[in-house]
């Protein structure tokens, strides 16, 4: 995991590769609870017999279930030492290409896209890529955007 010591040495790493996250096992217990948290039930998530004869040939995650993973994953990445709060703001440029099957494992990997100071603190976005390990395109891309206070 890299430490940011501060917001200065943070700002001296814009326009890196931060690194990744381990590697995370999506299970359909957790897919089965996402659905329930959300309401989406749809069968390709949660109908294993159905999904079989999908167009997948087994279930996969919700978009928005991959997307929920990145502060988790996140957390593995960096941190910042000597802020009070972070908070979550916003996501740009979400994109979902490639769907995540019931049972693969995803990572993420982060670059500091930038840190600007504003009213509240610094914002700080991140272009999160979380990647399957059985490669071809990323299951999810998404800017986030968190201000930090110190």
């Amino acid at each position: 995991m890299k430490v940011f010591h501060g917001i200065d040495e943070l700002e001296r790493a814009v326009g890196t590769h931060l690194g990744y996250s381990k590697w995370h096992t999506v299970t359909q217990q957790q897919i089965d609870l996402f659905a329930d948290a959300t309401g989406d039930h749809q069968w390709i998530h949660v109908d294993p017999a159905r999904a079989a004869d999908g167009p997948f040939g087994t279930t996969i995650a919700h978009g928005y279930l991959t997307l929920s993973l990145v502060p988790m994953l996140l957390w593995q990445i960096y941190t910042v030492e000597g802020v009070q709060a972070a908070v979550n703001y916003g996501a740009d440029k979400l994109r979902f290409p490639a769907p995540v099957p019931v049972g693969s494992r995803v990572r993420a990997g982060a670059e500091l896209l930038s840190v600007a100071e504003g009213p509240g603190g610094w914002k700080l976005v991140v272009r999160v890529t979380i990647e399957r390990d059985s490669g071809g395109k990323p299951a999810c891309v998404v800017e986030t955007v968190s201000v930090v206070t110190q």
